[in-house]
């Protein structure tokens, strides 16, 4: 059924394409099930939330995405030849298709701790990351180990053609409260701000405002950024996390290193909510907390409700 489901999908692209249905699609709601803790932190009693990440190509070959309109968290990380990837997080709600997927990265094997025993699905990885992903506290799910799980688009170029059926993969373990996202109203200040970019060597994400609907419109290298099952991608909180990105031992078949983000620590953030960008500053001590944010004076800087993009930005 994927690869069927695949094609409909598709094809209902096209029509958005023939329509001019993209640039002017309304936003997907929040994710079902997004945690939404009060600014205090999580309520006692959480709803399950079994995690789920997925690595998702983000190079132009790789466009349109599928499925990641659900995600509950979007993580835009460096990787070699100065392009961004992508690591979606899925905690509540599971699209039926999810893709392109590609492989995974030792900034993944530092940042999934924070969600408990997740599964993660990738395809592939150097020989040289492979222990350190045994060694992490997650279900490896790649296409090595769950075949079934897979489909290739054949319409679209290799390798940027594999998708993923999540229902076909074993669940993660619940993502534990304390490190959901801590959600409450928009803080007072900011400064007025209705677009802004990140870039990378070779590649651009941006976000621009959008008034009417209420919500950051993201576009990638200039262009929106649409999947094909949910239209233009939009959310409601950006968060551009400052981090320090050193190479790693491991390189491409070209012979560029592979960049790791380092993501426990601490380092300036931009929060970008209602139209306007707050600054301070991430913290996140322990591969098992998840990072937090305050303003100049201390105060927290919580997230809007639903999906949340990070830029993890050198």
């Amino acid at each position: 059924m994927p690869r069927e489901l695949l094609r409909a999908l598709t094809a209902a692209w096209i029509v958005l394409v023939v329509l001019g249905g993209v640039a002017c699609s309304p936003s997907q709601p929040p994710p079902a099930g997004s945690p939404s803790p009060p600014a205090g932190g999580a309520p006692a009693t959480s709803p399950p939330a079994p995690v789920l990440a997925v690595k998702i190509d983000n190079v132009p070959d790789a466009r349109p995405p599928v499925g990641i309109g659900a995600a509950n968290l979007v993580y835009v990380e460096p990787v070699e030849g100065g392009y961004s990837r992508l690591l979606a997080i899925f905690a509540g709600q599971l699209p039926p298709l999810v893709g392109p997927v590609r492989s995974a990265r030792e900034t993944d094997a530092e940042l999934l701790p924070q969600f408990g025993h997740p599964t993660l699905a990738y395809s592939g990885a150097a020989p040289e990351l492979l222990p350190v992903i045994d060694a992490a506290p997650l279900t490896d799910a790649s296409d090595a180990n769950q075949p079934a799980a897979y489909s290739r688009d054949e319409a679209r170029p290799v390798p940027h053609n594999l998708f993923l059926d999540p229902a076909e993969l074993p669940p993660g373990a619940n993502w534990p409260p304390r490190n959901r996202p801590v959600t409450g109203p928009t803080p007072a200040g900011g400064t007025p701000t209705e677009h802004y970019e990140v870039s990378f060597p070779a590649a651009t994400t941006e976000f621009y405002w959008s008034p009417q609907e209420q919500r950051w419109q993201v576009s990638m290298d200039g262009e929106p950024y649409a999947a094909v099952d949910s239209g233009r991608l939009s959310t409601s909180t950006v968060v551009i996390q400052r981090v320090r990105v050193r190479d790693s031992a491991i390189r491409d078949a070209a012979g560029n290193p592979s960049p790791i983000a380092e993501t426990i620590g601490s380092g300036p953030v931009v929060v970008l909510r209602d139209g306007r960008a707050f600054d301070g500053t991430w913290s996140r001590p322990a591969p098992d907390a998840a990072a937090t944010y305050t303003g100049p004076s201390g105060e927290p800087l919580p997230v809007g409700p639903g999906q949340v993009w990070t830029v993890l930005a050198p």
